[in-house]
């Protein structure tokens, strides 16, 4: 059974106060009543009601300012207010300083329901999208990008600095290599992370969907154009629109982008009126613009629009040791989603998912254990298993660097505790035992890096 919601009833009418009371107390609400606004005011605590339903005309203090002095302390609780003199003026003063609804005297127990049950709704889907906001933005933080590979690293570090900047980024990398992913990592880390993050494939729709989808229409600009209708680039305004392989864009769509990046308006198909709005454009792909450029398929200018900010993204072979990291990252995604407990690969099938090439990269890898974990009964997914998804003929042959404390089986915990141990014997080594200079490198403090020397017994001295 969900929680009672609670509702704080201010009216200086004790009768009206008890009666209000009374039809929320019969239809399963939480309410108190209280006729001294101050006194309403000064107990007010931000969390502690759902709804707050004040009278406006009321002696001591107003209900403009029981109003006003709500929305300081918690700007999200929804407060209805109640009045037998509404006027124009009077509704307009309210709504502006943040009132949801105005409910007019006399009124009956139906219609303050109704009122109360609209403001409650308004104020459950607000909370959903906080939640949701939230839920994306740490989805799309950089913790929750997976690796720990050097080359990941100095992207990251690239990426965090061009969040913050409103320019242009071209993100290039194999299909499946993750650049949507460092795109709306972007997205979510910048000033705009709280307005839309819209993204198109390029290469998915012929040319003329795609000029409608992007800049939109005006009506009767072509056959079936039977009203207006707004283009990508307007349902982004505000945030960041991202064009996936980029590279396909025809040339007379590529000449009405160029326009808006230059003066950051564009026609509709049919407008001859220019629209104006506020969007940050990054892009992908996977093909070699600047050969595109030199056989005339990609303006240069455009390029170079593009092309401000430009993040290389390795294939997943260039950076093998983040298998075992990604691998774990995603049985875990799969547990939590199907209420499974699988641990992980034993040794001989971490193996093979190390020295295959993956030619799909990490949407392949993804794939692969999701099929893995749906063929899986036991707690770690063995060779056999695996060789269902990928073929044993494009095993390289390379091998992973033993270690000692391996039991065998390759947890997500075993991976992390093999990186960092790798991590901080090539970091001794590089400052020939130096500590300090080695948690400087690293960005950790140095009681951290001393912990952890202790806990995977390495001896310093051995690095001097």
């Amino acid at each position: 059974m969900s929680e009672k919601k609670r509702i704080l009833l201010i009216d200086n009418e004790e009768g009206l106060c008890r009666m209000m009371e009374q039809i929320l107390l019969d239809n399963g609400y939480l309410a108190k009543a209280y006729t001294l606004p101050r006194k309403a005011v000064e107990e007010f605590q931000p969390g502690a009601w759902d709804l707050v339903i004040t009278d406006i005309k009321m002696p001591g203090m107003s209900g403009l300012e029981v109003l006003q002095s709500i929305k300081e302390r918690s700007k999200d609780t929804p407060v209805i207010m109640i009045t037998a003199y509404a006027t124009v003026d009077m509704s307009i003063q309210a709504l502006r300083k943040g009132a949801y609804d105005m409910l007019t005297k006399p009124f009956e127990p139906e219609e303050l329901i109704y009122r109360v049950k609209n403001a409650l709704q308004q104020s459950e889907l607000l909370e959903e999208n906080r939640e949701l906001r939230k839920e994306l933005e740490g989805k799309f933080c950089f913790d929750n990008i997976i690796g720990a590979s050097g080359d990941l690293k100095n992207i990251l570090g690239k990426v965090e600095k061009v969040a913050v900047r409103d320019t242009s980024v071209l993100i290039t990398g194999e299909s499946g290599s993750g650049k949507e992913l460092i795109a709306q990592a972007i997205h979510y880390n910048s000033p705009r992370h709280e307005r839309k993050f819209i993204a198109i494939n390029c290469g998915a729709l012929p040319e003329t969907l795609l000029e409608s989808e992007l800049f939109g229409y005006k009506k009767g600009a072509f056959t079936g154009a039977k009203e207006n209708r707004q283009g990508l680039l307007e349902a982004a305004d505000g945030g960041t629109l991202f064009l996936d392989e980029v590279g396909n864009l025809p040339m007379n769509v590529q000449k009405t982008l160029l326009r808006f990046l230059q003066e950051k308006e564009f026609n509709r198909l049919g407008d001859t009126s220019p629209t104006r709005v506020d969007v940050r454009v990054l892009s992908a792909t996977n093909s070699d613009l600047k050969q595109a450029v030199k056989n005339g398929t990609f303006r240069e200018d455009l390029y170079y629009r593009l092309n401000v900010v430009n993040i290389h993204l390795p294939s997943l072979r260039e950076r093998r040791d983040d298998i075992p990291l990604l691998a774990a990252h995603f049985i875990h995604l799969q547990n939590q989603k199907f209420g499974t407990t699988v641990k992980g690969f034993d040794k001989e099938a971490m193996q093979a998912l190390c020295d295959f090439d993956w030619p799909g990269n990490i949407r392949q890898l993804k794939n692969v254990i999701e099929a893995c974990m749906a063929m899986v009964g036991e707690d770690f997914i063995c060779r056999e298993t695996l060789d269902q998804f990928i073929e044993v003929a494009a095993v390289t042959g390379t091998t992973l660097t033993p270690d000692p404390a391996d039991s065998g089986e390759c947890t997500f915990n075993a991976a992390l505790d093999r990186f960092e141990s790798d991590l901080l014997k090539s970091l001794l080594k590089k400052h020939h035992g130096n500590v300090e200079h080695a948690a400087r490198e690293a960005d950790m403090n140095m009681a951290t890096i001393y912990r952890k020397i202790k806990k995977y017994g390495i001896r310093k001295e051995e690095y001097c």
